[in-house]
Formats: C-alpha cells, sequence, structure tokens
C-alpha cells in the first residue's frame, strides 16, 4: 500500500491507492533474534525513587561547602539563571540579523565596558570558551605583535607558581618557556628574572594573585623592567576575584589580561563547561583581537568584521552568549558595591589561614589574598590525600591537593565570599579533627572515605580501566561515622 500525493495549484491532497507488490522476506540470523526484549516492568514510584537517590550522590555548591583552590568554586545567584533562560536570550538564532538583536548586542557591548573599567584594560573580546583559550588567544596575539613589528622573539618567562596552562599555552604557541623560582616571601624571585630577561623574551605570564594565593609584591618593578625590554606583560587573571575593586591589572603594568567569567563572575563552573575566558588587552593590541567584534555607533549595535591584523576567529559566532547574561546580571548586582566581594573572600582566606596555620605547616607564613596553601608533610606521603578523602566523610568537598607544585603535601583553599563563618568553623574543626585522627588511627584516615556511596578508589586503575558499571554490592562495607562528624 503507498500514500501518492497529487498537487494542485493552491493546495494538496492525498489519497490511498491500494497496488499489489511482491512480499520480501529477509531471514535474520537466529543469534541477533529476540522474542522478547529485556526492558524491565517497573511502577513510576520505583522510578521516580530511583532516580531521586541517585541525584542525592552526587555534590554541588548548593549542597555544601566546596573548599577547590585556583578554581573559585562560588555560588551562582539564580537570578542569574533566570536572566540566562529569558526567552529572548535562551532562544536567540545567532545568524540573526543585528536589527533584530540589538539588546544581545547592546549586553556584549556593555558587558565589556564594565570589565574595562574592572581591569583598566582598553579592549575587550568575548569570544573565547575558557580561560585556557583566553590564554592561547593572548600569546597568538602577541607572536602576531611582533611579527608585524618585524621583531622575532622566541621566549616566555613564567614564574613556578603559574597555572599550568601558562607553560602549556606558550609551548602551542611555539615559546620556549623559562621558569623563574619563587622567592622567601612567594614572591617570583625579582633577582633571577633580571637574569633570565633578553631581547628573546615575548612576553611574561604572571599569574596574580598566584597559586599560593599572595599578590606578588614585585609587580610594578616586573612590568618596568619587562616593558624597558620590549616585552609584553600578561596577566592570568584567573584569580581575579581577589582583585575586584581593589586593584586593576591594567594600572599594574599589564598589556593583556584574560577573566574566567566562570570563577569571578559567578557563572556555572565545572563538569566541562560551558565557561568564558574574556580576553582584555591595551589599545595597542586592539587590531589584533578577533572578529567580529560588537561596536556602538550612533546608538546603534553591529558586529565589526574589518580588524585587519586580526588573528581570526578561535570559536564559532560570538562566544558562550549565555555566560555573558550570567556575567552581566551579576555585575549589574552588584554595582558600586563590587569591591565587597572581594574584601569577603579575603576575609574569609585569612580566616581560615589564622585558625590552620598551626594545624598543619603554613607554605608562605604571611597575609593572603582569596586563597592559601597548606602543607601535611609532617604526616607523611599521600597525607594530603588521605585528608582529602576523609573531609568526605565529614560533608566537605576536598580542597585542590598537589597543587601548586612547589609546596609538597599542598592543602589548597579557597573559601570564596560566599560561605558563612559557621560553614568554615565546621571545616576548621573537621580538619583539626582529621589531624588528631592521622596521629591516633593513621590508618582509618588511610582507608576513608568510609561513609560515602563509592570507597577509596584505585586511582591510577579507575583512570585508565574505569568500571562503569557500578553496583551497590561493590561498595566496600564499612561502619558509618557521621556520628563522630562535628
Amino acid at each position: 500500500m503507498k500514500i501518492i500525493f497529487e498537487y494542485e495549484e493552491e493546495k494538496n491532497t492525498g489519497h490511498i491507492q491500494e497496488e499489489e507488490e511482491e512480499d520480501i522476506c529477509i531471514e535474520l540470523p537466529s543469534d541477533i533474534v529476540r522474542e522478547e526484549l529485556p526492558i524491565p516492568n517497573v511502577n513510576e514510584i520505583d522510578v521516580v525513587r530511583h532516580y531521586t537517590n541517585l541525584s542525592r550522590m552526587n555534590f554541588g555548591v548548593d549542597i555544601g561547602f566546596y573548599p577547590l583552590g585556583s578554581c573559585t568554586m562560588k555560588y551562582n545567584p539564580k537570578v542569574n539563571e533566570d536572566a540566562a533562560r529569558a526567552e529572548g536570550f535562551s532562544n536567540l538564532h545567532p545568524l540573526s540579523p543585528e536589527v533584530c538583536t540589538q539588546g544581545s548586542l547592546k549586553l556584549m557591548w556593555e558587558l565589556k565596558e564594565y570589565l574595562k573599567d574592572i581591569t583598566g584594560m582598553d579592549d575587550f573580546t568575548l569570544q573565547p570558551s575558557a580561560g585556557a583559550q583566553g590564554e592561547l588567544l593572548g600569546v597568538m596575539m602577541a607572536k602576531a605583535y611582533f611579527r608585524h613589528k618585524g621583531e622575532k622573539r622566541t621566549q616566555a618567562i613564567i614564574p613556578d607558581s603559574a597555572h599550568g596552562t601558562n607553560p602549556a599555552t606558550a609551548s602551542i604557541c611555539k615559546l620556549e618557556t623559562i621558569t623563574v623560582p619563587s622567592d622567601s616571601r612567594g614572591n617570583m624571585n625579582i633577582d633571577r628574572y633580571r637574569e633570565a630577561l633578553s631581547p628573546e623574551v615575548a612576553l611574561v605570564m604572571l599569574t596574580n594573585p598566584n597559586t599560593l594565593g599572595l599578590f606578588d609584591e614585585n609587580t610594578i618593578e616586573i612590568s618596568d623592567l619587562a616593558h624597558k625590554n620590549g616585552t609584553l606583560m600578561y596577566c592570568d587573571g584567573a584569580n581575579m576575584n581577589a582583585l575586584l575593586g581593589i586593584t586593576r591589572p591594567g594600572d599594574q603594568g599589564f598589556d593583556m589580561i584574560h577573566l574566567n567569567l566562570h570563577k569571578t563572575f559567578s557563572t556555572p563552573h565545572g563538569g566541562g563547561g560551558p565557561g568564558a575566558g574574556v580576553l582584555g588587552v591595551k589599545s595597542f593590541l586592539s587590531e589584533y583581537l578577533p572578529v567580529p567584534q560588537v561596536v556602538k555607533r550612533d546608538s546603534v549595535y553591529s558586529l565589526d568584521y574589518t580588524y585587519k591584523k586580526s588573528v581570526g576567529r578561535v570559536r564559532s559566532f560570538y562566544g558562550n552568549f549565555g555566560m555573558h547574561v550570567r556575567a552581566y546580571s551579576y555585575i549589574h548586582s552588584w554595582g558600586t558595591n563590587i569591591r565587597k566581594i572581594s574584601e569577603h573572600a579575603i576575609l574569609n582566606a585569612n580566616y581560615l589561614q589564622s585558625l590552620l596555620k598551626d594545624t598543619f605547616d603554613l607554605a608562605y607564613n604571611r597575609q593572603c589574598a582569596h586563597e592559601f596553601v597548606l602543607s601535611s608533610k609532617r604526616f607523611g606521603q599521600k597525607s594530603a590525600l588521605d585528608i582529602a578523602k576523609r573531609l568526605m566523610d565529614y560533608g566537605f568537598h576536598p580542597p585542590t591537593i598537589y597543587f601548586p607544585l612547589i609546596v609538597p603535601e599542598a592543602l589548597m583553599i579557597e573559601p570564596t565570599e560566599t560561605e558563612t563563618k559557621e560553614t568554615l568553623d565546621r571545616f576548621v574543626l573537621a580538619l583539626k579533627k582529621i589531624r588528631s585522627e592521622l596521629k591516633e588511627d593513621p590508618e582509618m584516615v588511610k582507608q576513608s572515605p568510609l561513609s560515602t556511596p563509592v570507597g577509596r578508589l584505585d586511582e591510577v586503575a579507575a583512570a585508565r580501566r574505569p568500571n562503569l558499571r557500578w553496583r551497590p554490592s561493590q561498595r566496600q562495607t564499612k561502619v558509618a561515622v557521621n556520628e563522630k562528624s562535628p
């Protein structure tokens, strides 16, 4: 039987026409034929309970403290999510004509203006999808800048307290990395830095505050020496959560900075994205920015593709627009009080540091910025891992461990500005309890976590041969320790 459609001038109709057709019979191999599919017969309430219980096994910032250092896992206000889900934004097609997208283009243009004011930069691109991509774009632009000047510079200076993406990005861009060690106060060693400067150095990549949670006290001198050498200053702005409204990288001598909107400006973070790693530059580098750029002429917003020295696109369309909406909403909600974000983040970090510096070893004993680094080396090898695992039994997500690499058995802790004193006090109490357990019952700590759905894993095997068919029977039977929790 076939359905045949006959088309007329202003309508189409269809009628069913029966035709005799020869039956075609294909025999399937017996090993793939099933009489009945193995679909379970489960009632609705059991399905609901199953998935609800699975969801309760997840941990997120809406459930508890997330003290990941150098990641700024801050709380994301729900009003930002509401703004991003507004129909005019969420249903907007990226190829819509500019006359129909004036509101969205205005938002992007104003976001750039806000970021310029916050950082002291002269121009921004919102295109990069993550901080690492913004960083890659910055190094690409630096190479294009020197190429147009007729200079061949092949080196990048990077302190040992930088984020790991810095040397990785420089290497991708075919730059030789020169690592400068930290001094006794956690700054880049200024004498070793002077020795490393040469006409071959294209840029200095400085994470500020660095991964030790410390603001480099020599920043102005570092910038002055770089500029006298014709070298560009690049700021890894992943830790901008410590600087908002207090100081601007553009005023410290930096020529470029990338910002992680998914860290500093409360857009969602983790789970692989999406992120936003916007890049800000001084005016003499603007013409190298990727196209298109959002511009404003006579109250009309448009996309400008005429940047002749542009290094080109780094992603499709104009960036992760939903992240721009969230950051825009967050900045608007704070307005001229945005300095309080960083003030509270610094206060929380120094409060925790003061209570924990005698519990473990403090890597650098000075006032920190938004995060700080402890060391558990006195408790032996892999003690940082044991502490992190045991914290899960007390209801806390572990901090960053074994980073930065220059601190043995590192525990890198960042409370962010959104946590209360009560939460921080409970976190301190848990770490002090674990310190006692490391002395009294170290074997128990080495077996933790004991109360989570999944126990201690062989991490090498889990990475190389993951078992994705976990069943409750595979969980080691351990006595719950909830009654021991502080």
